[in-house]
């Protein structure tokens, strides 16, 4: 294999596929729940959670693509086994249950914002610790991404709090962390 010289050392490159190979962990396990929900949300929310759903799986493969290039354009290899994914990921998988539509919804709240806080934290040591802007404003990328995807799925969540003719939620209605509460 012919050796690479694009401005990073072996152990440079060898530990932002480290985190590239967290990142990639993360977004498969992500796209297998999107998956899962998509297949199994029922109720009133149906159509719109199932469309949603698969514009954001379409968006996560994507990324997955994009991640384990990165990877091997820095001359290392990606994860490409569930085992993998569930040994490097950070999230976790909700197995032997079928959550409600607004509990699907705020398990990926949680996860993109999981991932969104990993990849700033990849981020900083991209470039603080390795000296590789590129990966991290790919990264940068993939966050943004992200912070959309769970923007989109909170909005689903605090309309869950809306009544009509702006009246106050019922007091059992739980509100996510640091959602605002109608006045």
């Amino acid at each position: 294999m012919r050796k690479l010289n694009i401005g990073l050392t072996d152990e440079q490159r060898g530990g932002v596929s480290e985190l590239l190979n967290k990142d990639l962990a993360d977004a498969n396990l992500l796209l297998i729940k999107t998956k899962k929900y998509h297949w199994d949300v029922t109720g009133p929310e149906f159509r719109s959670l199932h469309q949603i759903w698969e514009e954001q799986y379409e968006v996560l493969n994507v990324s997955i693509d994009a991640i384990a290039e990165r990877v091997r354009a820095l001359g290392n290899f990606p994860l490409g086994t569930a085992e993998g994914f569930l040994k490097y990921g950070s999230l976790q998988e909700h197995t032997g249950n079928v959550p409600s539509s607004y509990e699907m919804v705020s398990n990926l709240v949680d996860d993109h914002e999981q991932v969104i806080r990993n990849l700033r934290e990849h981020i900083d040591q991209c470039s603080e610790n390795f000296h590789d802007e590129g990966t991290a404003d790919f990264l940068t990328g993939l966050m943004e991404g992200h912070e959309e995807m769970a923007w989109m799925l909170r909005s689903f969540i605090e309309g869950k709090a809306v009544q009509p003719d702006n009246q106050k939620p019922p007091a059992d209605v739980k509100f996510p962390v640091g959602a605002a509460k109608s006045k």
